[in-house]
């Protein structure tokens, strides 16, 4: 073999090595990017929802939900969009019809899903979006008040400690 023939097999072998890499990247991206979080009311869980949002990364948060609840003892999912601005959503006119599947998806498998934080911005990308059936989305305006609304809903009762 010579030693160009060499380099070139050096150069092909580096370049699967970093496809790797990078495919571990987008991995540990998707996997950070909607985590899991359990919440202090039972069967629920908490996402909150960081970074830019394009409909590829909308199809993968809605998988990774239904993947995630699916066989687990799950009756209600808040999805958190506090940080989230009208700069980081992707493709504006239809942010409406995500949020909308969305909730259907999650539905289907028999789980609420419950907003929050969302900005008057956002409301209005929402509304301007054409989406016509919002009435079926729950939104509250902070992470305590849909928990506030949820211990209701499930009479509970937050215990505080005697000292």
């Amino acid at each position: 073999m010579t030693s160009e023939n060499k380099e070139i097999q050096q150069l092909k072998k580096e370049i699967e090595d970093l496809k790797e890499k990078l495919s571990q990247s987008e991995q540990l991206i998707m996997d950070i990017s909607a985590p899991i979080i359990p919440s202090i009311v039972p069967e629920t869980i908490l996402i909150p929802i960081t970074g830019r949002l394009s409909p590829e990364r909308f199809e993968m948060i809605i998988s990774k939900i239904l993947d995630v609840s699916y066989g687990e003892d799950i009756n209600t999912i808040i999805v958190d969009f506090s940080a989230i601005s009208e700069k980081e959503i992707g493709e504006i006119d239809i942010f409406g019809t995500y949020i909308h599947n969305m909730v259907k998806a999650i539905g289907l498998m028999g789980i609420e899903t419950l907003f929050v934080g969302f900005t008057p911005a956002l409301t209005q990308v929402m509304i301007n979006s054409g989406v016509r059936e919002l009435h079926g989305i729950k939104s509250f305006l902070t992470f305590r008040t849909a928990l506030q609304y949820l211990m209701r809903e499930k009479e509970l009762e937050f215990q505080g400690t005697n000292q």
